[in-house]
């Protein structure tokens, strides 16, 4: 992470007179410290310390932030200032946001009972940095926390508002290879030629897909091949949309594909929408080149 010289920033000067503004008048925690809270803090948490349980009770310090969160709802007592700051780095071209890291002071322990109001300002404004996200400006608000008159802890909070960096355009993902070993080298090779082969058993002559070193029904280990003809029927098929994957674009049909010659076989269904395929569904083998190594037999939807 470097520095860029902010002295001459005309926008850091800008930003510099947001410091010591509130973002935060007069808030108020949403509901008293308990002890439910507590014990679900504790809980997740894995903190066994007695401190935190019985009637002396005290809240966790850490929880500090805990009780003053707004959750879903809008944060009472919000300011101007903190918008306005925000508005001005995102004419600025920082539009994007992260959470970088938070400092707390612990001055009194909260009880049970207690109810907590704060003050919160913008504290500081960085000088333009560069970081492998992008360059922007670390905007640091305090948060001033109080039971009654008494502080009893104070919260930092620094968020980097930034301009997203320009990544490098990435090469087009590949598709996965098949795994070629001895018992399937000789269909991928009828592959790369435009051919379909299917194993036929030497003793019973009976087609079998995927290859297989061995008849599975009457166990001779002798074969030979024949080309399919193509034709085929969807037998049955899902549309897949999510997870995405490398190299492919969901959502996208594959189909349980029954040949003419009786066997079946898992491919993809182009050629018609994803969401026109049907069992039953004629289709034609094709064969298409996915990268200067990869061709893959697909199958083609025939449509009336």
């Amino acid at each position: 992470m470097g520095d860029d010289d902010g002295l001459d920033d005309d926008l850091h000067a800008r930003l510099k007179g947001y410091e010591g503004r509130p973002s935060t008048v007069a808030g108020a925690g949403r509901d008293p410290v308990n002890a439910p809270m507590i014990r679900h803090w504790c809980e997740v948490l894995g903190d066994t310390n007695p401190a935190y349980t019985g009637p002396g009770a005290t809240a966790p310090p850490t929880m500090l932030q805990a009780w003053i969160m707004a959750g879903l709802s809008p944060h009472t007592g919000r300011a101007r200032p903190y918008e306005e700051l925000l508005a001005l780095l995102d004419e600025a071209g920082c539009t994007s946001i992260v959470a970088t890291d938070c400092e707390q002071e612990y001055l009194r322990p909260l009880r049970p009972g207690d109810e907590v109001t704060y003050d919160s300002v913008i504290e500081s404004v960085s000088p333009r940095k560069t970081t492998k996200l992008g360059t922007g400006y670390f905007v640091t608000t305090r948060t001033d926390v109080r039971v009654g008159p008494d502080l009893v802890g104070t919260h930092r909070f620094r968020v980097l508002k930034y301009a997203p960096a320009r990544r490098p355009a990435k090469p087009p993902e590949r598709r996965p290879r098949p795994v070629v070993n001895r018992d399937n080298a000789g269909f991928w090779e009828g592959v790369r030629d435009h051919r379909l082969l299917l194993q036929r058993c030497a003793d019973c002559a009976g087609l079998r897909f995927p290859w297989l070193p061995g008849c599975a029904d009457c166990g001779c280990p002798d074969w030979d091949t024949v080309d399919a003809c193509g034709e085929g029927t969807v037998f049955s098929y899902v549309v897949l949309h999510h997870p995405p994957f490398p190299a492919f674009e969901p959502p996208y049909a594959i189909g349980l594909v029954e040949l003419a010659e009786g066997v079946r076989m898992v491919s993809n269904v182009v050629g018609v929408p994803y969401d026109k395929v049907r069992i039953g569904m004629p289709v034609r083998l094709e064969f298409r080149r996915y990268d200067d190594e990869l061709v893959l037999p697909v199958f083609k939807g025939v449509t009336a």
